[in-house]
């Protein structure tokens, strides 16, 4: 197995690149929620029109996820990182030098192109870097880190579009300004994030990041192994569960903003942006509540509790008054953040084999977090967003039906058990 040696400083420093490339990944992938009511009434597009730029940017994990794991395996980590990185910055640039409609689609493409490559390569990269001694905790840090860059990137841009232009602003702010179209100050955030990627692959292009030899379940294997798993009903359960839990997540993310302005006239620049920023604080904070629960009961009462809960609130959120709503849809957070890691441990634990392979699938489910914003937007257009957001029923009535058909060969650990 690669070894950094015995230079824990440079050990150190890499486990922090690893742990920015975290924070930036979660920064750029779950910013859409609060741009989305910016971009229909700027470049003037139907509910369909904006649902194709969730889409743009979660098709590239249907595409890119497997074939990014072989290509890790079979040259260089650092490789991987720096091209991964080039095209997230391409994206990041593209947008706001060229800010239509058009080049949004491509920009969210490349970052999520970027950024699925990304996801396959810093988990084994954690491993080593850290240390296997360490990797339950500096994983468990890893998602508390995601969470907080979904939890501030609604919050930079709520800053960015209240302040870029404003008189007396800081000469950063002047310069942010002088390159931001003052028609759409939003735009402003693709700056900030192009100066991030930027600074990240810089550091990442010094970096001293050695090969990984990947252990059994990070081991993506070849296309014969992946085709002797898609026959096997099991996967498929699994793969839709994963497809409608993503859908899910980002369909409420995406559109919980638009709603908050079409149904009940909230600014999606103060109170929208502060509703996802909470979505995703509440999610944060559920994993800690998560944990101890897991270690309680059976993964999956958990996951009937959690889907159940998230009925209930989902049903407060688009039924209930303003002042319900805007606290029901952050709220949805903290029942969503079990799901992903009870799903994901279930899946695995019912093979006994290639668990390398089959977490590849897994991850290219994400593909669902194209899917379901797209149809949500399509039947916006239709019926109205209220009605279109009952979708969402579907993904947690199945996410529910987990919990009772899931058999897994080995059951999580409680205490006393």
């Amino acid at each position: 197995m690669a070894r950094l040696g015995n230079h824990s400083n440079r050990s150190r420093q890499l486990t922090g690149l690893v742990f920015f490339l975290f924070f930036l990944i979660s920064l750029l992938t779950n910013i859409m929620g609060p741009l989305i009511p910016e971009i229909i009434r700027d470049f003037r597009l139907t509910l369909a029109a904006a649902g194709f730029l969730p889409f743009a940017f979660f098709l590239s994990y249907g595409l890119v996820s497997i074939p990014s794991g072989m290509i890790v395996e079979r040259s260089s980590p650092k490789r991987v990182v720096l091209w991964a990185l080039v095209l997230m910055l391409a994206g990041a640039l593209t947008f706001p030098a060229i800010p239509r409609y058009s080049t949004a689609l491509g920009s969210f493409f490349l970052i999520g192109v970027g950024a699925a490559a990304l996801q396959v390569v810093i988990n084994p990269l954690l491993r080593v870097a850290g240390g296997e001694e360490h990797y339950a905790f500096n994983s468990a840090l890893a998602q508390f880190i995601f969470g907080a860059g979904s939890f501030l990137g609604p919050l930079v841009y709520s800053y960015l579009v209240l302040h870029v232009g404003q008189p007396g602003q800081s000469p950063w702010m002047g310069a942010l300004a002088a390159i931001t179209p003052r028609n759409l100050p939003w735009v402003s955030i693709y700056w900030v994030f192009t100066l991030a990627v930027a600074i990240v692959l810089a550091v990442a292009a010094t970096a001293r990041i050695p090969r990984i030899d990947p252990t059994e379940k990070e081991r993506v294997g070849s296309w014969e192994s992946h085709l002797a798993l898609v026959r096997m009903p099991v996967v498929w359960l699994y793969f839709t569960s994963i497809f409608l839990y993503v859908g899910l997540e980002q369909g409420l993310s995406n559109w919980m903003s638009q709603f908050l302005l079409t149904y009940h006239r909230f600014d999606p620049q103060t109170t929208g942006a502060r509703a996802v920023s909470w979505f995703w604080g509440s999610m944060t904070l559920g994993c800690l509540v998560g944990m101890l629960l897991l270690k309680l009961l059976d993964s999956r009462r958990v996951l009937i509790g959690a889907a159940l809960g998230a009925i209930l609130t989902f049903t407060a959120a688009i039924a209930g008054p303003a002042g319900t709503a805007v606290i029901a849809f952050p709220v949805m957070g903290a029942f969503l953040s079990v799901m992903w890691p009870v799903i994901f441990s279930l899946g695995l634990n019912s093979l006994s084999h290639s668990h390398g392979v089959f977490a590849g699938i897994l991850c290219s489910a994400i593909v669902g977090g194209a899917i379901l914003p797209m149809l949500v937007g399509q039947a916006g257009d239709l019926f109205g967003l209220r009605a279109a957001l009952l979708l969402l029923y579907v993904s947690m009535g199945w996410i529910l039906s987990v919990g009772f058909w899931a058999k897994p060969l080995i059951n999580n650990a409680t205490v006393g058990s």
